[in-house]
């Protein structure tokens, strides 16, 4: 879905087009932070586009497609790092469509039906990253335990700073909230499904990558300078906390569609 050109985390932008001809469909754009599309076992992309950019409604407008990764003018341009991790062999990359040419049988539920299928999968992808972070950031907490008592600063042991402890404290709890709150979302999801949940998936979206990226910020503080490397997994676990705050939406999306949904709720 992403895409360099356009603000994607309006997926009504998209600029990619699919056009259909005869029993083919062109596909031409450019997208980049493309998942897993360097990887060698990977043999195809659902690339979204525009097949209807004239449609009076912006959420039919779009398509999807299943394009394999080896159809000529479908080009792996680069692998794209974050903070500078490149998330070997997985990655994310820039990839080009120049006049890829598909069977139209390759199109996903039918013209128009791209926007419905995006929306269906990433409610449920946002918790899947609150998941993740949560146990990147209980990981963290886990190292910044055993640093503490191992580890002598000023003739007493890291543990003996109340400093340290109270940062300690502080992150359990943290991390407890946003448990709590994660497992709320996913029963709502399988109780209503995600459309009806989106209130509370907006909410685990906006808060818990915020404190994974909090609580493993103190976890490297405490391991000094080797929390900055890889000696550690903080680092990488930081990176990713970072970067979940543009995935699947950015912050400031979810906040105001839930801020929205919220005044409706109680003021309508």
């Amino acid at each position: 879905m992403t895409e360099p050109d356009v603000a994607s985390s309006d997926a009504t932008n998209v600029r990619t087009s699919i056009q259909r001809d005869g029993d083919a469909y062109v596909i031409n754009g450019r997208k980049w932070f493309i998942t897993n599309a360097p990887y060698e076992r990977t043999k195809i992309f659902i690339v979204m586009g525009k097949s209807d950019p004239e449609n009076a409604n912006r959420h039919l407008q779009q398509s999807q497609i299943l394009v394999p990764k080896d159809t000529p003018g479908v080009t792996v341009v680069r692998p794209l790092t974050t903070l500078g991790y490149d998330d070997a062999p997985l990655g994310h990359a820039e990839v080009h469509f120049d006049d890829v040419r598909v069977p139209a049988d390759n199109i996903l539920l039918g013209e128009g039906c791209g926007f419905e299928i995006a929306q269906g999968r990433l409610g449920p992808g946002r918790i899947h990253h609150c998941m993740r972070l949560i146990g990147s950031a209980q990981r963290a907490l886990e190292f910044a335990c055993r640093r503490s008592v191992s580890r002598e600063t000023f003739g007493r042991k890291l543990a003996d700073h109340q400093s340290v402890l109270e940062d300690i404290a502080k992150s359990f709890g943290e991390i407890e909230q946003a448990r709590l709150l994660t497992l709320k979302t996913a029963r709502k999801i399988d109780e209503v499904g995600a459309k009806d949940a989106r209130d509370l998936i907006a909410a685990s979206k906006i808060t818990v990558p915020m404190m994974a990226q909090t609580v493993i910020d103190r976890c490297m503080q405490m391991h000094g300078a080797g929390g900055l490397t890889a000696d550690y997994p903080m680092a990488e676990a930081y990176n990713y906390a970072r970067w979940c705050r543009q995935a699947d939406g950015p912050d400031q999306v979810h906040m105001m569609a839930l801020g929205k949904q919220i005044v409706r709720r109680y003021a309508g």
